[in-house]
């Protein structure tokens, strides 16, 4: 067959040599219906298109345009939800209208696809020259788009082979399903890496882009591949890989913030375990420092005798529940000014690291969860119980308290409070009854666990106000406490929103105002600070209470969701 004829000096693209196919090949057909076969072949329509897609991206290929940005779907969800709440004119619901069209978004994807390169190129042939007398060897081609491979490497102390150390749940080895831990690395696009240390060959991979080839041993024991796993942790701290000196690669490290929800992907080694963050796209997981790692570093690095926040003996306390008023100014309450079943200072050996949680959300019938409220003295926890108990009285309720003290004529027993002899309030105590209690002149006062069972038993939501360091005893199935955490502004708007309120200072019906002092504030603020620093990680709800309205609103908000919808709780609350 000759060759095809075209113009003189003229380079055709293939849509015009598509074009000129059948008039070409017309006098070389002997047959009419192989003529109709290649009119219709060469004129079929999807053919045309998929033709004129390869000279657009051959003409792509080699202008190199530079894209703008590479989220544009991102950026339009993003306006699409912004504009949402606005005031809807004629050309928003018309743009609104565009941006939701499917074909809008599928172009935008597109769009996206080809700005970030995330299509796999043409992968080159395998290599011939194999050695026949070598170690079994695989050859191996993943595709390296813009994300890391998903795999981190070692040297063997003992034979000083290159070694896969780990496989990332998720990466791009993982999903190629080639590449295993315990793999001997030999070459890396032809380069050979024996003599070659870790950190050399992850910049050679770094370097690399499209098509990489492995030469690896494979190690004898083959992973069978694993389901996925559906183990999730709720972090207890903040963590950021690359200011930690520890982790073997900062790449793959995972960062996340205090209250994240972690999917913990693999546990098999002891000190870094791989996670993704729940609700994340990104099928690729990351390393974290495992539970045990965490804690002993923690461990280490925290003071054991101090407490942020402890309150000093030749100072005022401020530290006394609230609801027993407990004189904040009467040095004479200060050595037995409050007592819990454990000490603060055994908080100290606990060491907050990962919970492992699961989606819980209350059924038609149950119990409410215990709300309890956190704070320092002064914050207003109490004008929010008040306001909670006024908005809503068949709703909310909160535990009467149990003293040792005489019943007043104008008092009745189980209103005020519960009216018990010192005898057998001790006798409570010892038998840990009490979440809470103090001695005032003689006389006790405390919280008994039964007051809160009886307001849940009432079908109620029970607001209770405790010091954070009781909070762990009641964080049990039984309870399952949502903490709050009322945190007072800044201190300039300490002085500026409190300067005519007042302070109660004292007990029952002696008690009396009196107006902040700056003290107050700083006491206040430094109090916030070390409870915050401490105990933290218990608290699902922090509300700066700079206005008593706004806080209020944004209090009730929250109360409402954990009623209605799912939400995370320690997986040992389902359990009984």
């Amino acid at each position: 067959m000759p060759a095809l004829a075209t113009g003189a000096g003229h380079e055709p693209g293939l849509y015009e040599l598509l074009a000129a196919l059948p008039s070409q090949l017309q006098p070389h057909v002997s047959r009419p219906e192989d003529n109709t076969f290649l009119q219709d072949m060469f004129g079929e329509k999807s053919l045309h298109s998929l033709v004129k897609i390869h000279e657009r991206l051959q003409h792509y290929e080699e202008s190199k345009p530079v894209p703008v940005l590479d989220s544009a779907a991102a950026l339009a969800h993003e306006l699409s939800e912004e504009l949402e709440g606005k005031s809807a004119n004629g050309e928003i619901k018309e743009l609104l209208k565009l941006l939701a069209k499917p074909y809008i978004k599928s172009l935008l994807k597109v769009h996206d696809t080809v700005a970030q390169k995330s299509y796999d190129p043409e992968l080159p042939p395998l290599p011939e020259d194999i050695d026949d007398d070598e170690d079994s060897v695989k050859i191996i081609r993943l595709v390296k788009n813009k994300e890391p491979l998903g795999a981190t490497i070692r040297r063997d102390e003992h034979t000083g082979a290159i070694l896969v150390a780990r496989i990332m749940r998720g990466g791009a080895a993982d999903r190629s399903g080639l590449i295993h831990v315990g793999d001997e690395l030999k070459e890396v696009n032809g380069i050979p890496v024996d003599d070659k240390k870790p950190e050399e060959i992850i910049r050679i991979l770094a370097q690399s882009q499209g098509a990489i080839t492995f030469k690896v041993v494979p190690s004898v024991k083959e992973e069978a591949p694993a389901k996925e796993p559906k183990v999730f942790m709720k972090a207890l701290f903040d963590y950021d890989p690359k200011e930690d000196k520890a982790i073997p690669c900062k790449e793959a490290g995972l960062g996340f913030k205090k209250g994240s929800i972690l999917q913990i992907m693999s546990q098999d080694d002891a000190t870094w375990w791989q996670a993704k963050l729940e609700g994340d796209a990104n099928p690729r997981a990351g390393l974290i420092p495992s539970k045990q790692f965490q804690e002993r570093r923690f461990a280490l690095r925290r003071p054991v005798a101090t407490l942020p926040f402890q309150r000093s003996s030749s100072r005022r306390s401020s530290g006394f529940r609230r609801s027993f008023r407990l004189s904040r100014r009467d040095k004479k309450t200060n050595k037995s000014m409050y007592e819990c079943k454990k000490s603060e200072m055994y908080d100290m050996a606990d060491v907050p690291t990962y919970e492992e949680v699961t989606p819980y959300r209350r059924q038609s019938g149950a119990k409410h969860r215990l709300v309890v409220l956190v704070g320092p003295t002064g914050v207003g926890m109490n004008e929010l119980k008040r306001k909670l108990l006024i908005a809503d009285p068949q709703h909310f309720s909160v535990t009467i308290p149990h003293t040792s003290r005489a019943k007043r004529s104008q008092e009745s027993d189980g209103v005020e409070y519960h009216f018990i002899s010192k005898n057998l309030f001790e006798t409570d105590i010892h038998n840990n009854k009490f979440i809470e209690y103090g001695e005032y002149k003689g006389n006790y006062y405390g919280t008994s666990l039964d007051s809160i069972r009886s307001v849940l038993s009432k079908n109620k939501v029970c607001l209770l106000d405790i010091q954070p360091h009781t909070i762990k005893h009641l964080r049990t199935a039984e309870f399952k406490p949502f903490v709050v955490f009322v945190k007072p502004p800044p201190i300039e708007r300490l002085r500026e929103t409190r300067k005519n309120a007042r302070i109660i200072s004292g007990k029952d019906d002696k008690g009396s105002a009196k107006p902040f002092t700056e003290e107050d504030f700083q006491e206040m603020v430094s109090n916030a600070q070390g409870m915050e620093t401490q105990y933290g990680h218990l608290f699902e709800k922090v509300i700066v209470n700079d206005d008593l309205s706004a806080a209020f609103s944004e209090l009730r908000l929250a109360l409402k969701k954990i009623e209605m919808e799912t939400h995370w709780v320690p997986v040992s609350w389902t359990h009984s």
